[in-house]
């Protein structure tokens, strides 16, 4: 006795240990955010997009350049007519070698610092870029692992009415043994049965697909992840205020980040190809040495050449290009302050589904937690009127076949509310893993 006691309590230990090694939301999250190659990727293109702040500074500091060159001649000297008798006629072979520093300081040049300028805005919207994904990873989380639970329910769900229906078919068959139901009300429930297998096969197939989904996202295979909790807590959105949501996205959103930062760079790059037809200034030094073995008198020559100045270089006149390239930079900026207008709508759109998607998510929850008590009721009801003669096998069939379907519509109803809750928050640019967090607790 004390054996099995003791076995049972293994058995208890070893269960409860499973459940709470199971994977829950915020584990998968931050499985995804180490192993997903799309955030990864994402990450990369910040990091590359942060480069082109230094990319733009440099166009304001010097440049040096150093070179140098070494070169084997051959002069052949023919002199004709009277001539002193010093020069003579012949070829001469010699080496000349020489190297040289050039320093270049921009002094005025408008088109760099409007370069440097659009830099800083591309940087903005890198980070408004990896911002997206941030978030798009915390949504995609949550999507395959709510994918997996409703997968998981629908096989649960199969497997429970796939049982009831046999027990309706064993009743069928007694009941048409003895004399007190046709042969019609046998087939009914086989019928059912077999409807309810293919179903479950097919509950099964897609469970085994939403798994392959959670394991392309996080490189991993949990064998459990934590149900939703037996109470969920309906809350609706804070601020309960429509208006203050839309205002919230104007004011946060990264997609509207990555559009006014745009909108800026169309500005500058009309300025920039304005400033083409400016002139430049540039302080310009030089270091040159030079030396050579010969030369065509046969003697040889050392030369170092220091220069340091101010160099002006004013664009007159270049085939018409200047100017058709600041009319196409007028025509983008246009083009832009259109994709910004509607960036704003489409923002507010989005906040504005959200915000109803989570609004009606309560009222659907609400309606389908009484709609599984009356299907209950139902069920119930259509047993008690079976055994007595005023309901058929089929009544109860259909009975059973409306609770599934309803408590099926239920759950996902449960996790389109919590995920309605996440898209809010995103569409208001405001999502972060605290508010994962907060969906997690949810689970078991």
């Amino acid at each position: 006795m004390k054996l099995k006691l003791l076995a049972s309590f293994l058995v208890l230990i070893t269960a409860l240990d499973a459940r709470a090694q199971a994977t829950d939301l915020l584990g998968v999250f931050h499985s995804a955010e180490s192993n997903d190659p799309v955030f990864a990727a994402a990450r990369a293109v910040q990091q590359a997009g942060r480069e082109k702040l230094p990319q733009g500074r440099a166009l304001l500091l010097p440049t040096v350049n150093f070179a140098a060159n070494s070169t084997m001649n051959t002069v052949a000297t023919q002199f004709t007519g009277t001539v002193p008798q010093i020069f003579q006629s012949g070829t001469s072979r010699y080496n000349s070698n020489g190297y040289g520093v050039t320093l270049v300081q921009p002094l005025f040049r408008q088109q760099n610092w409007l370069a440097y300028s659009e830099a800083e805005l591309l940087v903005v919207q890198s980070d408004a870029q990896f911002q997206i994904a941030g978030q798009d990873l915390l949504l995609r989380s949550a999507q395959v692992y709510f994918d997996v639970l409703i997968a998981q329910d629908n096989v649960q769900l199969s497997e429970a009415q796939k049982t009831a229906n046999l027990e309706q078919l064993a009743l069928a068959k007694r009941s048409f043994e003895v004399g007190s139901a046709t042969i019609t009300d046998t087939n009914e429930a086989q019928a059912r049965h077999d409807l309810t297998y293919a179903q479950e096969v097919a509950a099964q197939n897609n469970l085994a697909v939403r798994r392959g989904a959670l394991q392309q996202l996080t490189n991993t295979s949990p064998d459990e992840i934590k149900p939703l909790g037996g109470e969920l807590n309906l809350s609706p959105p804070l601020p309960a205020d429509l208006e203050k949501w839309l205002a919230e996205a104007q004011l946060h959103s990264p997609q509207l980040v990555i559009a006014q930062a745009a909108d800026e760079l169309a500005v500058k790059e009309v300025a920039k190809n304005r400033s083409a037809n400016y002139p430049t200034v540039d302080l310009v030094a030089n270091y040159i040495t030079s030396n050579a073995a010969g030369s065509m008198y046969g003697v040889g020559v050392d030369n170092i050449n220091r220069s340091i100045g101010v160099q002006l270089n004013v664009p007159i006149y270049q085939g018409g290009a200047l100017n058709s390239k600041w009319r196409e930079a007028e025509h983008n900026r246009e083009r832009v302050r259109q994709e910004l207008e509607n960036a704003r709508r489409s923002v507010a759109q989005q906040t504005r589904q959200a915000y109803l998607g989570v609004v009606s998510g309560i009222a659907q929850v609400k309606a389908l937690q009484q709609a599984l008590i009356s299907s209950a009721s139902v069920l119930e009801s259509s047993k008690l009127g079976q055994e007595v003669g005023v309901r058929t096998n089929l009544d109860v069939l259909n009975a059973q076949q409306q609770l599934y379907s309803t408590r099926r519509d239920l759950y996902q109803a449960e996790y389109n509310y919590l995920l309605s809750q996440l898209q809010l928050k995103a569409a208001a640019g405001m999502l972060e893993e605290a508010d994962l967090a907060r969906v997690n607790q949810a689970l078991h």
